[in-house]
């Protein structure tokens, strides 16, 4: 006999719908899994028989093969077993096909029945949704995340067993709740940061406007904390980031508790990071860190000690936004729309060619620097250089705190997404929208063009300037960007001291 159930399979940060087929004829015992399936989900037939057994149902003991559609996708993961299990079991005649029929089944079975949640359940509610709704049958521990998309009917299940309910019509789906937001723990304040009064304005100019930011400084100088302290003057997630954002977290396994996450991701790889694990890859391809930045920030510490291979695949997601990982079957597209800070040594032994402490001959100052290209420099919006504070700087007063600099922020931001959009931020402005929302006065036009052959700009360095300048301008209410602007640009372009 045939049944059929249906379910779903990730690519990338969305999900794909998958028909299981079982057919059951007469012939030797055998359990046959065809549908380009991973380890995991070959596996499952060992997982699906003892649960049926466990769960009190009998596993038809003929000849059994089960078909992934469509078959040229790669299914990976455990989430297929509760789909297999439902078509066994209808195939045999043990449950009704029809009832079943109106839900989409996620799952990874226990031996003994019992249905554990899956990565990627959001995205997969989200595919539901937009195939016209319906019901999606998961775990009870995955019945919240679920719960997150409008429009989508969710039975939570226990068991196995409880599948006998669902094809009576007696486990009707829950009542649509949406979990609140979880709240981010205490962040770090930005009035821990002393003796910088420079880079406290360049991260202020960078939380306004999503602007990339590079430290050049000694160590002690406080690059980390300073960027560590970003986030705590960030504005929080919208209802469709916090979403996206969630999603991406479930995706790659990490999904909050339960509700959506609202505070922005900040995410800081360790040096030897390879380039794949950077902006992702694996079979199946799997999202890299500058996707699990999405709508928050990346921060590269100690950037010199990076792989060059790994900085220069930076180049086009920190452009376009999103990332594609090509393999010979497919591509997957993944989302990449994060904020760059980035912190380093002026040389390998960090004090610097002018200081008399720094032991380090020329070509090593050369090759250290070659590791950061000009082409990826050219990306940083912002370019701090900065020293160890003094001693009565790190004894005197704290500087102003993060609530303080969040609202003038949350300000800007509230400009910059009338003039361009939900979400949107000067950083992302394009072309056109430059000519429109940047036409300079005469002066600013003198000071930029001044700007530009004394620091040789490249464009893209002129265009940067100019989304800085708008930064600034909406910090101070402006609706214009003035002379003053350009020049508070300029001068966070060029490594200045602070």
């Amino acid at each position: 006999m045939l049944a059929r159930t249906r379910t779903l399979a990730l690519h990338g940060v969305d999900a794909i719908p998958v028909d299981v087929e079982i057919d059951i004829h007469r012939g030797l015992p055998a359990f046959s899994l065809v549908g380009l399936p991973d380890a995991a989900v070959r596996e499952s037939r060992e997982r699906v028989r003892a649960a049926i057994v466990n769960c009190g149902f009998e596993f038809p003991l003929k000849r059994i093969t089960a078909s992934l559609a469509p078959a040229d996708l790669r299914k990976a993961g455990p989430g297929f077993d509760l789909a297999i299990a439902a078509a066994i079991l209808v195939a045999s005649e043990q449950l009704a096909a029809e009832p079943l029929a109106a839900w989409w089944l996620a799952g990874e079975l226990a031996l003994d029945g019992s249905i554990r949640r899956v990565p990627g359940l959001l995205a997969m509610a989200e595919a539901v949704a937009a195939r016209g709704g319906g019901g999606i049958a998961v775990a009870a521990s995955n019945a919240g995340e679920a719960h997150l998309v409008d429009g989508v009917g969710v039975a939570a299940l226990g068991t196995l067993a409880d599948l006998r309910l669902l094809a009576r019509g007696e486990l009707p789906p829950e009542p649509p709740t949406r979990p609140p937001p979880v709240a981010p723990g205490p962040l770090p304040d930005l009035a821990d940061l002393r003796g910088q009064p420079g880079l406290r304005n360049a991260l202020e100019v960078a939380a306004a406007g999503g602007h990339g930011v590079l430290i050049v400084g000694p160590p002690g100088a406080g690059k980390s904390l300073a960027a560590r302290r970003l986030p705590s003057i960030l504005p929080p997630l919208g209802r469709a980031e916090a979403i996206e954002v969630t999603k991406i977290a479930s995706v790659a396994g990490r999904p909050p508790p339960d509700g959506t996450l609202s505070g922005r991701p900040f995410r800081a790889p360790h040096h030897t990071i390879s380039a794949a694990g950077l902006v992702g890859g694996g079979s199946p391809p799997r999202p890299g860190e500058i996707t699990l930045a999405h709508r928050g920030v990346l921060f590269l510490d100690e950037l010199g000690e990076f792989n060059r291979s790994s900085l220069e695949a930076l180049r086009q997601p920190l452009e376009d936004g999103w990332v594609t990982i090509a393999r010979a079957r497919s591509s997957i597209t993944f989302p990449a729309g994060f904020q760059l800070i980035a912190a380093a040594n002026p040389c390998p032994c960090g004090h610097g060619e002018a200081s008399d402490r720094c032991n380090c001959s020329r070509e090593r100052i050369a090759a250290y620097a070659a590791r950061l290209s000009g082409a990826l420099a050219d990306r940083f919006d912002i370019a701090q250089r900065v020293e160890q504070p003094s001693a009565d700087a790190l004894a005197g007063d704290p500087g102003e705190a993060s609530a303080t600099v969040a609202a003038r922020v949350m300000a800007a931001r509230e400009r910059q997404e009338a003039r361009l959009g939900p979400g949107r931020t000067n950083a992302s402005m394009s072309q056109a929208e430059l000519a429109v929302h940047v036409a300079l006065g005469e002066a600013a036009g003198v000071a930029l063009a001044e700007g530009h052959a004394s620091y040789g700009l490249s464009g893209r360095g002129w265009n940067r300037v100019l989304k800085v300048a708008r930064t600034c301008a909406d910090l101070e209410g402006a609706n214009e960007v003035g002379t003053e602007h350009v020049n508070t640009a300029l001068a966070l372009r060029r490594r200045s001291g602070s």
